[in-house]
């Protein structure tokens, strides 16, 4: 079973910065896609930011670019997610997920896969 622990979360003012942090063994494999979701209302979750470690590609939801940053540090094996410019709807908690099975689409393979417990994002006005 692939375990996923995520760390980083928090409060912090408009515009402030926070890094999210999800760790696990899959990241020092050469082929899996990781993504960051956050719930909103009428849907399960929403993918905000994707990696596909194979081709190093990343994808970002419209509601992001510019202002968030996924990325891999090899050393620890982990995913992070750096998010700047923060604002109150970005309120949420945040899932890291990573997915290794033959499914396409980043943030489709990865929703597929593993899961972790989430972390709190608070962002006040």
């Amino acid at each position: 079973e692939v375990r996923l622990v995520e760390s980083g979360g928090g409060l912090v003012q408009t515009g402030g910065s926070l890094r999210l942090s999800c760790g696990s063994s899959v990241f020092a494999w050469d082929d899996y896609a990781s993504a960051w979701f956050r719930p909103v209302p009428g849907k399960e979750r929403e993918g905000v930011s994707c990696l596909n470690r194979m081709d190093q590609n990343t994808y970002d939801a419209d509601f992001v670019k510019g202002r968030f940053t996924i990325s891999i540090d090899n050393e620890k094996n982990t995913v992070n997610l750096q998010m700047d410019n923060l604002q109150s709807a970005d309120t949420a908690v945040y899932y890291c997920a990573v997915g290794i099975g033959p499914v396409s689409g980043c943030f489709e393979r990865a929703g597929a896969g593993s899961w972790g417990q989430g972390t709190q994002v608070t962002v006040s006005s």
